[in-house]
């Protein structure tokens, strides 16, 4: 069995980070990651483009140049992994961590390929992972699909889309231009207000010209081989349908948090309990790190605002 100092559950940019402060203060550390490198980014949309700008998404002051203000996945995916690599990271990938116990002031970690023993664990897992999920009748179609990839597939193809946030709009948008007759699913009045400022304009323009069809305030309730009844305020309708793309936001693996003994709050919002000074959580040595600090609110901790998490972290266990 390995022993470390730490072992760092989840190879994104925030685990990494947590990996490049570790290795600053001459601790041994581990990255354990059950995909690619940064794997939620390379899950991301083929032509997805982030929000942040190139400098908000930097890590350890290693400067993000990409070609415009706003970078794209594939150089997203170029930038971190140059940052393992230069850095000779230890990490292991496609390796999933399955169980955490702890023992009075060890932790033993076992995984998917083997076994670690470590004085601190950092989760910084994400949200990607588990699909908000509709619970109707037809969800488990294989038409059905809570992750959007490359818009080709949905040439000719009479797509509904559920959600109103920027993976939907974007989705509606890509899948319009390349030939797809694109229906969005709106539960609320309008079109999100987090959607890309230079989006939703966009968006906008297709549905009032009649290019992309929205129905607002409306549910999908039902899912056939062939149609889909959507629930609108005149009733229940019916339309043809070949593909339904279900973009109604994602979670953490609360499971895992309270299997490694986290405490969540009991209301919806399910947030992990934490110091905000260190990041220890309510099992000493245990840290979190990242978008998984927001529980529900999957909107509130980004790359931006969650870099900091990894120097907190390590300057707490340094000083320990």
């Amino acid at each position: 069995m390995q022993h470390l100092d730490i072992i760092i559950v989840g190879g994104g940019p925030i685990g990494i980070a947590c990996a490049l402060e570790a290795k600053k203060k001459g601790l041994t550390y581990c990255i354990i990651e059950k995909g690619a490198i940064v794997n939620s980014l390379f899950n991301y949309p083929i032509n997805m483009q982030f929000f942040s700008s190139s400098e908000k998404l930097e890590i350890d002051n290693i400067p993000f140049i990409s070609k415009e203000a706003k970078p794209k996945r594939n150089e997203a995916l170029e930038y971190y992994r140059r940052i393992v690599t230069s850095n000779q990271l230890n990490i292991h990938l496609f390796e999933e961590v399955t169980t955490i116990s702890k023992n009075q002031n060890l932790f033993t970690i076992t995984s998917s390929k083997r076994s670690y023993s470590a004085h601190h664990v950092i989760v910084a897992t994400g949200f990607y992972d588990l699909p908000n999920t509709l619970n109707i009748p037809g969800e488990d179609l294989s038409k059905v699909s809570h992750y959007y990839k490359d818009p080709h597939f949905y040439a000719r193809q009479k797509l509904a889309i559920i959600g109103a946030s920027n993976s939907a709009i974007d989705a509606a948008l890509e899948c319009y231009r390349k030939g797809a007759e694109v229906t969005l699913v709106i539960r609320g009045p309008e079109v999100g207000k987090r959607v890309k400022y230079w989006v939703r304009p966009d968006v906008i323009n297709r549905i009032e010209e009649g290019s992309i069809k929205a129905y607002y305030n409306a549910t999908l309730k039902e899912i056939r081989a062939t149609s889909i009844d959507i629930s609108t305020a005149k009733g229940i309708l019916t339309i043809e349908n070949d593909y339904v793309l279900a973009l109604t936001g994602y979670m953490p693996n609360f499971d895992f948090l309270t299997k490694i003994g986290v405490s969540l709050s009991n209301d919806s919002k399910r947030l992990p309990f934490y110091s905000p000074k260190t990041m220890e959580t309510n099992v000493s040595n245990l840290y979190l790190a990242g978008v998984i600090c927001g529980g529900m609110e999957t909107h509130k901790w980004f790359i931006e605002n969650s870099r900091i998490h990894a120097e907190l972290i390590i300057e707490n266990i340094a000083a320990s």
